[in-house]
C-alpha cells in the first residue's frame, strides 16, 4: 500500500509514538469535562456494568427463595386463566371442536414415548 505520499509503511513503534505525542493535544482540545480521568469514579452506571459485590450464602438462599415464590406465583396465575371460562360464542365452540380434538390428539401422542418403541 505504498503511494507517492506514503512510500512505505510506518513502523508500530513510530506510530505509537506519534499517537501518545498527540494524546496531549487531544485532551487540551476535549476539555477536562469530555474526558474523565479513569481513577475518577464514575456517578451512575447501569447495574450490569458495575462491579460485582460477592453476596453471603444467606443473601442467595433468601433471593432464590424469593425468586421460587414469584415463579410459582406465575404459575398459578397462568393456571388459573387457562382454566377460566370466558363466555364464548357458539359458533366458535362449534367450529373449534374439532380442531381442539386433533390438537389434544397430537399433543398426547407427541408428549408420549409410544413413538419411540
Amino acid at each position: 500500500m505504498t503511494t507517492p505520499e506514503t512510500p512505505e509503511i510506518p513502523e508500530v513503534k513510530d506510530v505509537l509514538a506519534r499517537a501518545r505525542a498527540a494524546s496531549g493535544e487531544m485532551a487540551a482540545v476535549l476539555g477536562e469535562d469530555q474526558e474523565p480521568e479513569p481513577e475518577v469514579p464514575v456517578g451512575w452506571q447501569p447495574i450490569w456494568k458495575r462491579p460485582r459485590t460477592p453476596k453471603s450464602k444467606a443473601a442467595k438462599k433468601k433471593q432464590l427463595d424469593d425468586q421460587r415464590e414469584r415463579l410459582q406465583d406465575a404459575a398459578k396465575r397462568r393456571l388459573a386463566a387457562g382454566e377460566s371460562r370466558r363466555p364464548r360464542s357458539r359458533q366458535s365452540r362449534i367450529g373449534n371442536a374439532a380442531a381442539r380434538r386433533d390438537a389434544r390428539a397430537l399433543f398426547r401422542v407427541r408428549h408420549s414415548n409410544a413413538w419411540l418403541r
